[in-house]
């Protein structure tokens, strides 16, 4: 075997032995995410009851799995910061929407042990009675979470609107 053969095989070797090492990473990850089920399986509970506390207009509910400088872009581009704040948009739109519902359906949730922090995506859908009729809106959204005393908390939610229909509101561009 010549010099030349030799180099061209040792690289191959060497270039399938790192490329086989990929797979070995990509293993680690899926059993990084085997061990995460757990915790994905905790921030859909999360959720689950998030939105049972919105059914039932629980202000305190809502607001229990909000970090304390949690951080809400809504659908209408309103930015708000803290608990507290966001706690107190639910109380008002309760007191002024009798029939407000939204709802959040996770679609994938996606666990960072190391950092305990998560993403979540998934599909939400609001719904109330104004003056003027029946409003339906929804879209994406995108929540970031983080484990904070063994307690999975929403540090930020972004909600992208992908259809409004009925009401002056969804004629009323953000």
């Amino acid at each position: 075997m010549t010099a030349i053969r030799r180099t061209a095989l040792l690289a191959c070797v060497i270039t399938l032995g790192i490329a086989g090492a990929r797979p070995a990473a990509a293993q680690s990850a899926a059993a990084q995410s085997s061990a995460d089920s757990a915790d994905a399986r905790a921030i859909r509970a999360q959720r689950e009851r998030s939105n049972a506390a919105i059914a039932r207009h629980d202000t305190a509910g809502v607001a229990a799995i909000f970090a304390p400088q949690v951080a809400v872009l809504t659908s209408n581009s309103v930015s708000m910061v803290g608990r507290d704040v966001n706690a107190e948009r639910f109380a008002d739109q309760f007191r002024t929407r009798p029939d407000v519902v939204y709802r959040r359906t996770p679609s994938e949730v996606k666990v960072f042990a190391q950092w305990r922090m998560a993403s979540e995506q998934g599909r939400w859908a609001g719904s109330w009675t104004d003056v003027d009729g029946k409003v339906s809106v929804g879209g994406l959204y995108f929540a970031k979470w983080r484990q904070i005393a063994g307690t999975w908390l929403v540090e930020s939610e972004t909600f992208v609107p992908e259809y409004c229909e009925g009401g002056k509101y969804c004629r009323t561009i953000p």
